[in-house]
């Protein structure tokens, strides 16, 4: 009997197990309960918020035909405005990838006074309005400003109304980006692994180069993608510090406003659909990049 009830329980796992693979995938107990409810959810927030007004920029844009479409957007205005925004914007970044490092680097590894200040002053772009931003970097650097007629009178650089001007600008909007991207990394990188490559005979360039900098450059990619995306399309702290002369400091953002105030509705969806293609390809390279960074140093 005890055999016979052996192998009914016996029987009765397997078949349990058997109905169990034959039911659907989606049908297996979830971590996250409410799994159907929430992707949907999230695919219609992200479908309305994101994906429609995309959609119906791109749609506005082709009423123009291909050639109209491309006569819009190559004429010498826009495509100096491509050159000054995406540039300058790509300095900026790379600028605040250099910089934003040392800025977290600081923060993490050394204790000083006023240590928070300096950590709160970093999220000050964050919580300034863009137009603020821009009153008071154009008083900066103006050249009666306080330190543009120093940098005028001494060295004669001109720094407001410039592309400079511009570079600033973007440089403060963007240099959040970075500093809070590389910094919880260093956080949780331990001073231990440095102290043994130290201990094994290896230069601060060695181990910085083969310890630190493979650790943080995924995250540092970020915060330069997130700096350059912030740049492309900042307006408010620009407009004020650009002089925003045609063919010399106008960004895009602002030619997309002028031709809005002309009532080219089409002529301003064209180039605000090819800013967006651009905008697109560059951020899937940096995180096809990012990803490939991420996957070497895990290996």
């Amino acid at each position: 009997m005890v055999a016979a009830g052996s192998g009914a329980v016996a029987a009765g796992r397997e078949s349990a197990v058997t109905v169990r693979a034959s039911l659907p995938l989606f049908r297996k107990p979830s971590v996250l309960p409410g799994f159907g409810l929430t992707l949907g959810f999230t695919l219609s927030y992200l479908g309305f918020i994101v994906l429609l007004p995309l959609a119906a920029l791109i749609l506005k844009s082709s009423g123009l035909g291909w050639s109209g479409f491309w006569a819009a957007v190559t004429t010498p205005r826009v495509l100096a405005a491509f050159q000054v925004s995406f540039g300058l914007s790509l300095a900026a970044a790379l600028t605040n990838a250099i910089f934003g490092f040392l800025v977290a680097w600081v923060l993490v590894r050394y204790d000083f006074p006023g240590k928070r200040l300096v950590d709160a002053l970093v999220d000050l772009p964050f919580a300034l309005p863009t137009a603020v931003a821009g009153i008071a970097l154009s008083a900066l650097y103006a050249p009666n400003g306080w330190i543009g007629r120093p940098l005028d009178e001494l060295f004669g650089l001109k720094v407001a109304f410039t592309p400079l001007g511009i570079a600033i600008a973007l440089t403060f909007i963007g240099l959040p980006f970075v500093v809070r991207t590389v910094q919880p990394i260093l956080q949780d990188l331990p001073p231990e692994e440095e102290e043994a490559a130290a201990s094994l005979g290896a230069s601060r360039l060695q181990a910085f180069s083969g310890i630190i900098l493979p650790a943080i450059l995924p995250a540092l990619v970020t915060g330069f993608a997130l700096s350059f995306a912030r740049g492309v399309g900042e307006y408010g702290s620009v407009i004020f510090i650009a002089g925003n002369m045609p063919g010399l400091t106008e960004i895009l953002p602002l030619l997309i406003v002028i031709k809005l105030e002309q009532y080219d509705y089409a002529g301003a969806a064209a180039v605000g659909t090819a800013m967006l293609g651009v905008s697109f390809v560059m951020l899937l390279i940096l995180n096809l990049l990012q990803q490939w960074m991420r996957s070497r140093h895990a290996r």
